[in-house]
């Protein structure tokens, strides 16, 4: 009997549970997949149309616009606002010395994570490929063409209807030019504008091969069809100083078939300095014979110069006595001016000095031995 009594209040008891459901169910706001998705749509799109407008900005050298794209009452979106200012003059600045204009930059977002926080504000994860057009000023028929990648952390508010930034995060490749010299800038401009295209038609076989393997593993600035990934064999290095060297001696090893030795090696275990460092990359190239030096020095020194380079050569960064960066030259723009590919900030034929001109860097152009 006692089994029954006990069965009878358990199904009274699932009876009320239900009734009370059924009594609140108007309470509770229940969001379908679609609805959730239509939701994220909404700010993937926002984001889009904010990135757009930022790049139609510096086109036009709108800084209004930019201005409006931030929360100013807020400290970390002033500071992501004036750092876009500066970034703005910079490539003002360099616009003028190099005799070009930008008539395009294009995003293209990959967004990762859209998560609406307790405070009503979103925070959001995404990849930007971007794309950018330029042209010389006495030939603008010719338009030339270069990636960059760059990873975003972001945080959105509604302000009066619209979404601005309240923070944002992304390793900028023209950091480092935030301090631009333009003590010669006319010299340089009219030097760049005497020279012609350069043809790398008859280039041997194994720099191209090293090109090929460039343009495919840039990760963020290679192209949709690649996946914007590196080459998943080799370890990412960027959360450990960086992987620029990492990538240039891939370049060498995958695409120009450089043999590893003791003292230049990868395998399961790591790398090598030699491989993975920038300063003991570019040391090992040159004291090795693998690689001769082109010029040294600051870019007013070395810009000339830089028309030696090639295909498959590369350019060391060196700040305060250390070189930090890598790139590997690529191709050249319809001026015969050099450009280069690489990782940390990943880029796809970017002109070499692009976010290296502060007055204080000295370059490296190192010619390779294929």
């Amino acid at each position: 009997m006692k089994y029954y009594t006990d069965k009878f209040k358990y199904v009274i008891k699932i009876v009320l549970i239900i009734a009370m459901l059924i009594s609140n169910i108007r309470c509770i706001k229940v969001y379908s997949i679609e609805e959730q998705a239509e939701d994220t749509s909404e700010i993937a799109e926002a984001v889009k149309d904010i990135f757009k407008n930022r790049n139609d900005a510096i086109i036009t050298k709108d800084l209004e616009l930019i201005k409006s794209i931030y929360d100013l009452k807020t400290k970390y979106g002033t500071w992501a606002f004036e750092y876009e200012r500066k970034k703005l003059q910079y490539i003002i600045n360099w616009e003028q010395r190099q005799g070009v204009k930008f008539i395009e930059i294009k995003p293209n977002l990959v967004i990762r994570r859209i998560r609406k926080r307790s405070d009503n504000k979103y925070s959001i994860n995404l990849l930007n490929s971007t794309e950018y057009k330029y042209i010389y000023e006495d030939r603008p028929e010719e338009i030339n063409t270069f990636r960059i990648g760059t990873h975003h952390t972001l945080q959105l508010m509604n302000e009066g209807g619209f979404l601005v930034i309240t923070k944002e995060w992304y390793k900028d490749p023209f950091a480092d030019s935030l301090d631009a010299d333009n003590s010669k800038k006319e010299a340089v401009k009219q030097y760049i504008l005497s020279q012609e295209r350069r043809d790398f038609s008859a280039i041997p076989a194994r720099r191209m091969n090293a090109m090929e393997y460039a343009y495919k593993y840039c990760g963020a600035a290679s192209e949709e069809k690649d996946g914007y990934k590196y080459n998943r064999k080799y370890r990412n290095y960027n959360y450990m100083g960086g992987d620029c060297a990492n990538f240039a001696s891939q370049i060498l090893f995958e695409g120009g078939k450089f043999r590893k030795n003791s003292a230049w090696n990868y395998d399961k275990s790591g790398a090598t300095g030699a491989w993975v460092n920038a300063d003991r990359f570019k040391n090992y190239m040159l004291n090795s014979g693998r690689a001769s030096l082109i010029a040294y020095g600051s870019y007013d020194r070395v810009y000339k110069a830089s028309y030696k380079l090639l295909p498959g050569d590369f350019v060391a960064y060196e700040k305060k006595g250390d070189v930090t960066h890598i790139s590997t030259v690529s191709s050249a723009d319809s001026r015969g001016y050099s450009l280069v590919t690489c990782h940390n900030t990943d880029r796809k034929d970017v002109p070499w000095d692009l976010g290296w001109s502060n007055r204080k860097i000295r370059f490296w152009l190192v010619h390779v031995h294929y």
